[in-house]
């Protein structure tokens, strides 16, 4: 029997890149089995269009990839056959986020948000340079902020947005106002893709992320990999996957975890 075909969908900041410094040197020794095999690795995170383009070219990754929690997803050009790069959208612009964050703000909530940050502002909240924060704040379906306010305000903010078909979204390291759509849309969006352009192959679905916005994508997985952080214990192992916890925290267990699948599948 023909061994499958593996699909890897990656969340980035916590997960293939370190919490604190981004340091993605830990999972080399598995993205160059994984690039050997030819095996894609779709990246999916709250990072925008730029700065996952950033994240590629430094990995030497040409895979289609899911922007902003699900917003967007880029198909490169003659990816899945001849053609220019696409790019689908999903949900609320970002103006529409802004426009009810606006009345929101005029309504007593209390948070600081990208737009109203400076690059260096925003900087000093998230170990990026000011040029990487530049490329964050560019952005296309979703506003993170830092909350202000107590508790109480927090429920009653959720309860505003889901009113306005929008909602929040606990990240690694903000949260994220976005409308109803999630990094799972993308995932589906693009498993369709590959199991229209490998007809006939059997093909396995493997997600990895470390935090609660990373739940749903996990859930479309045929394999969910719940990678040890700031988040992890959040996220609830997938009933209808199969589960795994790295033992390792960011890169490293997502280094361990995928050697030992490509081992399990014969790559």
């Amino acid at each position: 029997m023909p061994k499958p075909r593996l699909l890897l969908f990656s969340d980035l900041d916590g997960t293939l890149l370190d919490h604190e410094n981004y340091d993605w040197s830990p999972a080399k020794p598995a993205l160059a089995r994984l690039a050997a095999a030819e095996i894609p690795v779709v990246l999916n995170s709250s990072k925008t269009a730029g700065e996952i383009r950033a994240v590629r070219e430094r990995l030497g990754n040409n895979a289609p990839f899911i922007a902003e929690n699900g917003a967007a997803v880029v198909v490169p050009a003659n990816c899945f056959g001849p053609g220019p790069e696409q790019v689908q959208s999903f949900g609320a612009s970002r103006a529409q986020v802004l426009a009810l964050l606006r009345k929101c703000r005029e309504a007593g909530f209390r948070f600081r948000s990208f737009s109203d940050m400076s690059p260096a502002e925003l900087a000093s909240h998230s170990n990026l340079s000011e040029s990487e924060a530049e490329l964050a704040k560019d952005r296309a379906g979703t506003e993170p902020l830092l909350w202000e306010g107590d508790e109480d305000s927090l429920a009653q903010f959720r309860q505003k947005l889901g009113e306005h078909n929008c909602r929040l979204v606990q990240g690694g390291r903000f949260l994220h106002v976005m409308g109803t759509f999630d990094k799972a849309d993308g995932v589906r969006f693009l498993l369709k893709k590959y199991q229209e352009h490998y007809a006939g192959d059997r093909l396995i679905a493997i997600a990895l992320g470390d935090s609660p916005n990373d739940q749903h994508m996990l859930e479309e997985a045929d394999i969910a990999v719940i990678v040890k952080g700031v988040q992890s214990d959040s996220v609830s192992l997938p009933s209808q996957s199969r589960a795994i916890r790295s033992i390792k925290e960011g890169p490293a267990g997502w280094n361990e975890c995928v050697l030992n699948l490509l081992i399990e599948y014969g790559y």
